[in-house]
Order: C-alpha cells, then sequence, then structure tokens
C-alpha cells in the first residue's frame, strides 16, 4: 500500500509541473490565418469555407499545427494536387489576391506552400525573413512580382526555397549564400537580372539549383563545383557567358547539367564529358568551340548529349563507340568533318543528329564519304 500511495503522489506531482495540453490555437494565430484568407480568393473549390470556428488546429485545410501547443506549424495549399477535394471539383486550383504580411506573426511557421494557384500576385513579403523556424518557402506557380526579400539570408534552417514560374524581378539576393541549410533551389522562369553570386558555393548542402529561364548575366562561378551534393543544375536560358569551369567535371554525384541557350564560349572541358556520373548532358545554342574532347569510355552512361548549335570542329571521336549507353545525342548544327563511326550508339540515330555540319558523312546521312 505504502508503494501505491507513493506512486499516487507522484502521479499528482507529475501532472501539477506537466504543461496542459492546449485543445485549440491561439487567437493570435486564428487572426493571423484569417487576415492571410481575406487577403486572397479562391472561388471554385471552396477550400477556405473549412476556415471557421475558434480552433484553426481543427479541419482548417492545409493548416496543421504543434500538438503539444496547437501553434500553426504549417500551411500547405497546393493548386495541383490529387486531394478528394480537387476530384470532386473536377478541375485544378485557381486563387487570386496576394500574400498578406500578417502570415509573418506566425512565429512558430516551418512550412509556407501556397503553390501552382496561378493568379496570385504582389510580392512576397520582406518580413517572412523573421520567421526563425522556416523551413520551406514555395510560391511556385503564381504571378508574384517584386523582388527575392534582401534579408533572405537571415532564414538560417531554410532547406527549400522555391519561387519557379512567377514574374519576380531584381538580382539574387547577397544573402542567399548564408542559407547553410539549403537544399533545394528553384528561381526558374522568372525575371531575374545580374550576375550569379561568386560565392555560390557556400550552400554547400544543396542538391538542386534550377536557375532557368532568367535574364541572368555574367560567368558561372568556379565556387559551384565544391558543393559536393548538387545532383542538378540548370542555368540554361540565361545570358550567362564566359567559358565553362573545368571543375564542374569532377563534381562526385552531378548528373544533370543543363547549360543551353546562353552565350558560353571555349571549349568544352573534358573532364565534363570524362564524368561518368553524368547522365544528362546539354550545352547546346552556345559559342562553344574546338574539338571534341576524346575522352569516352565503357563507363560512359549519357541519356542525352545534346551538343548542337555550337561551333565545334574535328571529327567526331571513334572512342564514342566504346560508351556504355547514349540515348539521345545531337551533334547537328556545328563544324564537324570525316566520317560517322560505324556501331553503338550511332547505329540508332537519327541523320538529324548530325545534319548542318560542314563535312560530315557516313551512315545515317545520305552523304557518302
Amino acid at each position: 500500500m505504502e508503494v501505491t500511495g507513493v506512486y499516487l503522489v507522484a502521479l499528482v506531482l507529475v501532472a501539477a509541473v506537466s504543461p496542459a495540453v492546449v485543445n485549440s490555437c491561439p487567437p493570435s494565430d486564428r487572426e493571423a490565418l484569417l487576415a492571410f484568407k481575406s487577403a486572397l480568393s479562391e472561388p471554385y473549390l471552396g477550400i477556405f469555407k473549412t476556415w471557421t470556428g475558434t480552433d484553426c488546429c481543427t479541419n482548417w485545410y492545409g493548416v496543421s499545427c504543434d500538438p503539444t501547443d496547437s501553434r500553426v506549424n504549417d500551411i500547405i495549399l497546393r493548386g495541383e494536387s490529387e486531394d478528394k477535394i480537387f476530384e470532386k471539383a473536377g478541375r485544378s486550383g485557381y486563387m487570386t489576391g496576394s500574400l498578406s504580411p500578417s502570415l509573418c506573426s506566425l512565429d512558430r511557421l516551418t512550412t509556407l506552400v501556397v503553390a501552382d494557384w496561378k493568379g496570385i500576385s504582389g510580392e512576397i513579403p520582406a518580413c517572412l525573413t523573421s520567421l526563425p523556424h522556416l523551413r520551406i518557402l514555395d510560391v511556385i506557380g503564381n504571378q508574384i512580382t517584386g523582388k527575392i526579400p534582401a534579408d533572405i539570408g537571415k532564414l538560417e534552417k531554410l532547406t527549400v526555397l522555391n519561387v519557379g514560374d512567377n514574374k519576380i524581378t531584381g538580382e539574387i539576393p547577397a544573402s542567399i549564400v548564408n542559407l547553410r541549410s539549403l537544399m533545394h533551389l528553384d528561381l526558374s522562369n522568372n525575371g531575374i537580372t545580374g550576375v550569379l553570386p561568386a560565392d555560390l558555393g557556400k550552400l554547400t548542402m544543396m542538391s538542386r539549383a534550377l536557375l532557368n529561364r532568367n535574364q541572368i548575366t555574367g560567368a558561372i562561378p568556379i565556387s559551384i563545383s565544391g558543393i559536393y551534393r548538387l545532383a542538378d543544375l540548370d542555368l540554361s536560358m540565361n545570358r550567362i557567358s564566359g567559358s565553362i569551369p573545368a571543375q564542374l567535371g569532377s563534381m562526385p554525384v552531378l548528373s544533370t547539367l543543363n547549360l543551353d541557350s546562353n552565350q558560353l564560349t571555349g571549349e568544352i572541358p573534358a573532364s565534363l564529358l570524362g564524368n561518368s556520373g553524368l547522365n544528362i548532358v546539354n550545352l547546346s545554342r552556345n559559342s562553344l568551340d574546338g574539338y571534341l574532347p576524346d575522352v569516352f569510355t565503357p563507363r560512359t552512361y549519357f541519356s542525352v548529349l545534346d551538343l548542337s548549335f555550337n561551333k565545334l570542329k574535328g571529327a567526331i571521336p571513334k572512342s564514342l563507340t566504346a560508351a556504355r549507353y547514349i540515348g539521345h545525342m545531337d551533334l547537328s548544327n556545328n563544324h564537324l568533318c570525316g566520317s560517322i563511326p560505324m556501331g553503338f550508339p550511332f547505329d540508332h540515330l537519327e541523320a538529324s543528329s548530325f545534319t548542318n555540319n560542314d563535312c560530315l558523312c557516313g551512315s545515317p546521312l545520305m552523304r557518302v564519304c
């Protein structure tokens, strides 16, 4: 009995000092969400019709809270989804309005996703950079304008920055290199200008960097080659000039490299085409010159190798026939000469892969050597 009595007393003491479980979100969080809602209009799905009652942690579509204190942690609203509400409506989402600065009072927010609504405009509230716990900022697929907040680098815990497919302008903020936890960066399909930060290589955790379809100028920073986790780099459809850093060819996990439709000059680094880890390489529509590096081996494996619309000269390296696999290869619209090697992979490529060169001959071209 004494043991049981002591045990009961202990339970009472633990209950007395333990924090009580909060059953509804704080009024301040609820007010911030309602202000966010009031700045938006979603006419077709009715997702905001669920945002009623005093407890924003329960059955408010896209909102989730910390179970211990009921503070709002996540806002996840996607206009493209397989959620039942989309299936029932038989359409994707459409939303207009803007992102309210009221979001900035949600100081426990870790995830903010307001993506693919097609019509949301206005700017990214600069005060979002004051949210100390924010890990994911995803506003892809809208009509957002203005600049990326200058103090974006203050978000030390940010792992995903996705602002692609908007109308963002201005330069990439210098502070972006302070996002040392960043893994996924998508600035694609905007109107971003200026140069890539020279010390972009400080983002050592980054695995994807998508900056294509902008108006970025200047050279490719050599520091990028120090991002040893980087697997996907897309700088295509910009105005980037200068040569391709040879150091990119020594990146250990880089598998996709898209540099097409820029103003790159100089020779293709041998280290690049000799990197057996690269799977997709598109260097087309630049002003690259010189000879094709003769560096292909049985470890070479390209799903895509596109070098078309450049100023390459000389012969096609015979070592290409030693490659383990080459799916799509395009060498058209260059100044290549000589006979096209026989055998794999040339026996499954079409003539369009070799047209508009100076003096290539042999199959699959109709020109006899």
